[in-house]
């Protein structure tokens, strides 16, 4: 959690507090947590509220409507997921901050902990919402939400090691430099640098037992500034190579991937990293006419 928390941080902490109110009181409400830029600290005068209430059970329509109405939430500005299977997320503005509110069992929270825990899903989602829980403020039910934040403290090393061989894998930049330099591949070259973007900061975040998801991904200055193993200045380099002339891009992402190759063999030498090196290693030449 930042050490400096916005003026808008401490608005939105007392303002989820009262929101979270109504759905307490209901009988089968089991505990509610802040979570995203508020609770980080980092908010600003466009930031939302991110909170979710977790229930033995759902609570029906008609106590949710009868909720957002006690709180002075206008109507529902949009709805995902499928309540009759155990969450979703209701968004609705209260004195013109958007409230998205997760609501969901128990019972469906810590299946979705045990995915990523457990079954090492390294792609899905949810990774973004464990993160969540150990930057999170409880509002309700404290007991419970410390509980999940010592479980998900726990980073298991079999996730590090599945996070780190899964995405040491980069479309290779270094090969196609001069290929794409005259092919008016603007939009293909962008794809690339953001995936192998996501790709480096997928496998710097196994190496350092922290979360990742590319999912709506913000803040990369401050989410590398919790990660103790990375190429020296990463954020401002990978920032960089989105701004630079397209050779000069190119050359400074093989670079950091090329260091963070050797992070990887210098910290988790289980890893095999033959392949990649392999592949930093190729060049290729123009065919010639005879």
């Amino acid at each position: 959690m930042s050490s400096t928390i916005t003026p808008e941080s401490r608005y939105l902490r007392a303002l989820a507090q009262r929101i979270s109110t109504p759905y307490v009181r209901l009988p089968t409400a089991q505990a509610a947590m802040l979570f995203g830029s508020a609770a980080e600290g980092l908010s600003d005068r466009y930031s939302d509220i991110d909170m979710a209430i977790y229930y033995v059970a759902l609570p029906p329509e008609e106590a949710l409507t009868l909720a957002r109405q006690q709180n002075g939430g206008s109507e529902r500005l949009w709805l995902l997921g499928d309540p009759p299977n155990g969450s979703f997320i209701e968004a609705y503005a209260v004195k013109g901050v958007e409230c998205q509110i997760v609501h969901t069992t128990v019972a469906d929270w810590e299946q979705n902990i045990d995915t990523v825990l457990r079954e090492l899903d390294v792609e899905t989602p949810l990774q973004k919402a464990l993160e969540g829980v150990l930057q999170g403020i409880p509002l309700y039910g404290a007991a419970l939400i410390e509980r999940w934040k010592a479980t998900v403290t726990a980073y298991p090393d079999a996730l590090a090691q599945k996070m780190v061989e899964h995405y040491l894998r980069f479309a290779p930049l270094w090969l196609l430099e001069e290929r794409i330099a005259g092919r008016d591949a603007t939009l293909w070259r962008t794809q690339m640098f953001v995936e192998s973007g996501h790709h480096l900061l997928a496998v710097l975040a196994g190496l350092n037992r922290v979360y990742f998801s590319a999912f709506q991904f913000k803040r990369m200055e401050h989410f590398a500034a919790r990660l103790a193993l990375k190429p020296s200045n990463f954020a401002a380099r990978l920032d960089g190579c989105f701004t630079q002339e397209p050779r000069a891009a190119i050359s400074e992402l093989t670079l950091l991937i090329t260091e963070t190759v050797s992070l990887v063999e210098q910290h988790m030498p289980t890893v095999d990293t033959s392949r990649i090196r392999a592949r930093l290693q190729q060049q290729q030449t123009p065919w010639t006419m005879d």
